[in-house]
């Protein structure tokens, strides 16, 4: 299993030191699970995830071109990253040259990432359907909007790395410094002020 980040992987035993009732020190496993805080995320963490990950199941991948979705799909493969759709309407069809698939079952090889680009009550049973395959993804990825606390508990038990509510996309641009206003380096938005033509 791939570590992903700097410092504890979600669903690893934390080690501590502790006394017992006479005061002698010892090390005992803690029973409590190392699970990351879903409101901020290291940024070592998110560029260990996205140097790391090669393979994407983009769940909610839609076909029309002016769906975020579409411009995610296409960034990210933009940056060298294979990202199959899935997408039950629109299985059979062809999105950015990648066959559509019905659901992450009909994914044929494994995957590094699932991307949840559905609601936050669809992300459950995303994260269940991706935690029952052969070879479950070692990261669960919900789009920025997307928030299920309960099925991130339940792929960090199962030793899967989880994020939430934010955009790959977007954490690549600024992590990479490609971020402007618009989430892709324009090279139109400028301090400099521009000089006056006649």
């Amino acid at each position: 299993m791939r570590a992903w980040g700097n410092g504890l992987r979600p669903g690893t035993l934390i080690l501590s030191l502790s006394t017992d009732e006479d005061g002698n020190a010892g090390t005992k496993a803690d029973e409590r699970r190392a699970m990351t805080d879903h409101d901020t995320y290291d940024d070592a963490l998110l560029r260990g995830i996205l140097d790391q990950v090669k393979t994407i199941a983009m769940v909610g991948a839609s076909p029309h071109w002016n769906r975020p979705s579409y411009f995610a799909m296409k960034y990210l493969q933009g940056k060298g990253y294979r990202v199959i759709p899935v997408n039950p309407r629109a299985a059979g069809q062809e999105i950015l040259g990648e066959p559509v698939r019905a659901s992450l079952a009909d994914v044929p090889e494994p995957v590094d990432m699932v991307q949840v680009f559905r609601n936050s009550e669809a992300a459950g049973p995303i994260v269940d359907e991706a935690l029952a395959l052969p070879s479950p993804p070692p990261v669960i990825w919900m789009q920025l909007g997307v928030r299920n606390d309960a099925a991130a508990e339940r792929a960090e038990a199962a030793g899967r790395t989880v994020v939430m509510n934010r955009c790959p996309k977007i954490e690549w641009a600024r992590l990479h410094g490609e971020l402007s206003w618009t989430g892709f380096r324009s090279g139109v938005i400028s301090s400099k002020r521009r000089k006056l033509t006649k």
